[in-house]
């Protein structure tokens, strides 16, 4: 069997790739949508005409779909170091796929409007949509927060996108909020704040201007998180969100010989 082939092309449509990755689904069932309408990440199939099996990545994550046995361990080796969301069946594939497979529980929720008022910044913050001309001042936040931008493909295509909110001091950008998969009926969203600014409300306040901007899109805004992550939780019960569902995606280690079987470990990283 050849080698699946890693396509940016746009994700095909209809069956089956809809029956794998469903549209419409709120957290990472974004993920698919968001690479067909920005083209910021790719595809892979056992066969590209007539696939049995099929993965989408964008950002570091990856959806697994269909037949694993389409699938040999070595065709996994490109998605080394990624996060793996798959039905159970590929766990076997993914043990020995890499040197080390290891499960991370994480959590959906979705924004209901019971948020309240949002925080009123200090009269030196200015909460405001990014443009162009704030590339620059996303890529200042540094090499720590340089993932919020990944799923458009970096600062400038984030700046440009129309998806994000920011709290500016003085010209610098202290935190931000901004759509990370961007899905036809949720928009699954991320924050990052600079640390000397944390604690400030200044989140909330991105967060919540973001959520007002989906919503005039007709989306409802969603937020995936960790479920060690205790401050991503308390934000996110703050800005109105409600859980909806849990999960766990798979952190996976680097590729190995087929024959090397990896393990499954019980400890998130």
């Amino acid at each position: 069997m050849a080698a699946p082939t890693r396509h940016t092309m746009p994700v095909p449509a209809g069956a089956p790739w809809e029956s794998w990755f469903p549209s419409g689904r709120p957290g990472l069932g974004s993920l698919t949508e968001h690479i067909r309408s920005t083209g910021t990440g790719h595809w892979w199939a056992d066969d590209p005409r007539a696939p049995r099996a099929g993965a989408v990545g964008c950002a570091g994550h990856v959806l697994l779909g269909g037949d694993p046995r389409a699938l040999r361990p070595e065709d996994l080796a490109p998605l080394a170091h990624s996060w793996f969301a798959a039905p159970d069946r590929f766990l076997p594939l993914l043990g020995a796929a890499f040197d080390r497979i290891v499960p991370w529980e994480r959590m959906v929720w979705v924004r209901d409007g019971g948020a309240g008022r949002a925080p009123v910044p200090s009269p030196d913050i200015r909460i405001r949509r990014l443009t162009a001309a704030d590339a620059k001042a996303v890529r200042a936040l540094g090499p720590d927060l340089a993932w919020i931008a990944e799923s458009w493909g970096g600062p400038h295509a984030l700046a440009v996108s129309g998806h994000c909110r920011g709290a500016f001091r003085n010209g610098r950008l202290l935190s931000l909020a901004c759509t990370y998969f961007l899905g036809s009926r949720y928009e699954d969203i991320a924050v990052a704040t600079a640390p000397e600014a944390r604690g400030r409300g200044l989140a909330r306040a991105c967060v919540h201007a973001l959520c007002a901007d989906v919503a005039s899109r007709g989306r409802t805004a969603s937020w995936t998180c960790s479920r060690d992550n205790h401050p991503s939780r308390a934000l996110a019960a703050a800005t109105g969100f409600r859980l909806v569902r849990e999960y766990v995606h798979y952190a996976a280690g680097r590729a190995v010989a087929p024959a090397t079987c990896g393990t499954v470990r019980s400890t998130a990283p």
